[in-house]
């Protein structure tokens, strides 16, 4: 069985360090707003859970620390496509250091993994803040304007 946690630990600064740089470069307006340090941060927090997920086996830290990043960038206005960058771009470079470091025969269990976790966390996180949206006005999610030109169906 292939040790996902032991590469994530042992990638973790080179994987946070390329998610960062590649959430720079799309220029997301709230993350920059935030500022370098507290990206980092969040980045850090987010492949910490990555982590834990992949050495228990268990996505539940997951999902719940998924849902609640939901709950704080809705209520600061995020756009849901803004926090999933976020997460994207961390999936993205732990896919770039795998393909660099794993040996490909452990290749499908490490990206699998890695996609899963991340995965059940974007499917939380969106859920979550479309459940938060069709409460609440979000400017982010206009509802009306998605399902515009529906009439009679």
């Amino acid at each position: 069985m292939t040790d996902v946690a032991g590469f994530l630990a042992a990638r973790r600064g080179p994987i946070v360090d390329e998610a960062e740089a590649a959430l720079s470069r799309l220029h997301p307006r709230h993350y920059e707003a935030a500022g370098a340090v507290e990206t980092r941060r969040r980045l850090e927090l987010l492949f910490d859970r990555l982590l834990e997920a992949a050495g228990s086996m268990d996505v539940t830290a997951m999902v719940e620390y998924a849902q609640a990043v939901a709950e704080e960038r809705f209520g600061a206005g995020y756009d849901l496509a803004e926090v999933q960058t976020a997460f994207n771009a961390l999936e993205e470079a732990t896919w770039a250091q795998a393909l660099a470091a794993v040996p490909p025969g452990e290749l499908a269990e490490t990206l699998g993994s890695v996609s899963t976790i991340l995965g059940c966390g974007k499917d939380a996180l969106a859920r979550r803040y479309v459940s938060l949206a069709a409460h609440g006005h979000a400017p982010s999610l206009n509802q009306r304007a998605l399902f515009g030109g529906t009439d009679g169906l």
